[in-house]
């Protein structure tokens, strides 16, 4: 692996196990095979990664496109156009929006496949009309392990995931982050705000506004990982479970109760599980995720 990493000393400091050095090295070798290659870019932990990899094994060869919709935390956005310009990739930024789907506003149990369908069908015109062979995500190899309906979406386009073919998990797509200095080697899991609402409720503009307005709101009091979950009047805030302790202070639970009904709930709750990813598939029936799971 390349030792000189893209930030400080900081990043290192810790020696690479063998196995992660040899799963990157063959990272770049499956990207440097290829052509020319667009790049799927969030801005979130594991497409950044992939695009740095990608951009040191294929250099101008390689295109980052995001994609901004309202369904998306605008940080998120942010994060990914610093990046891109940071690594000096070319980066397309184009805008779509979910909720003209009919089959994602209605928030159905494979609402995913309906966003990563329209996402792919976005990539793929563009490299289409650049003459670019190949598409590749960020998916990793722990996200064969969940709910991810999206994953049929990726099969049907043709996208690959580079990342699951050398076995990279999220631990070690962090590591590896830090060893290059991305300053998204620790950022938290990002999903798109509509993970936000229970199956079946509907998602629209105004309620995707609330549950950015209101985990803005909470975030200002330093909870750096946060989820408002949508129940109608009532948000659901889901924090870390070592930071539920904070809201023993009567100040801060008034603050941010304040906060989250300007977002426009009449309710606050906090939930005294704490933060769980993917909390509200916790209620699917088995069969429905296998369904969707990919392999």
């Amino acid at each position: 692996m390349d030792a000189s990493p893209a930030g400080g000393a900081g990043a290192r400091a810790a020696a690479l196990p063998d196995a992660v050095a040899a799963k990157y090295d063959r990272l770049r070798a499956v990207l440097g095979a290829l052509d020319r290659t667009l790049v799927a870019f969030s801005g979130g932990v594991d497409s950044s990664f992939l695009l740095r990899a990608a951009h040191e094994a294929l250099g101008d060869r390689v295109v980052a496109l995001t994609t901004v919709s309202p369904t998306n935390p605008e940080e998120d956005t942010a994060t990914a156009i610093a990046l891109a310009e940071r690594l000096g990739v070319e980066h397309v930024v184009i805008e779509a929006d979910e909720l003209a789907i009919p089959s994602y506003a209605a928030n159905p149990v494979n609402r995913c496949y309906f966003c990563k369908d329209a996402l792919y069908a976005i990539c793929a015109a563009h490299a289409r009309e650049r003459g670019i062979a190949t598409i590749v995500d960020g998916v990793n190899a722990d996200d064969l392990q969940d709910y991810r309906p999206g994953l049929r979406a990726a099969e049907e386009h043709g996208t690959r995931h580079p990342l699951v073919e050398v076995g990279l998990t999220k631990a070690e797509i962090r590591m590896l982050s830090r060893r290059l200095g991305l300053p998204t080697w620790d950022k938290p899991a990002s999903p798109c705000l509509s993970s936000r609402f229970p199956y079946g409720t509907e998602i629209t503009h105004e309620r995707l506004r609330m549950v950015a307005a209101a985990e803005a709101a909470v975030r200002a009091h330093g909870f750096r990982e946060v989820r408002v979950r949508f129940h109608g009047d009532v948000a659901r805030i889901e924090v870390p479970a070592a930071m539920l302790s904070r809201f023993a202070d009567p100040g801060l639970r008034a603050a941010i109760a304040a906060g989250v009904r300007a977002a426009g709930f009449r309710h606050v709750t906090l939930d005294l599980e704490g933060f769980r990813s993917g909390s509200l598939n916790a209620h699917l029936p088995a069969r429905a995720g296998e369904a969707f799971r990919g392999s």
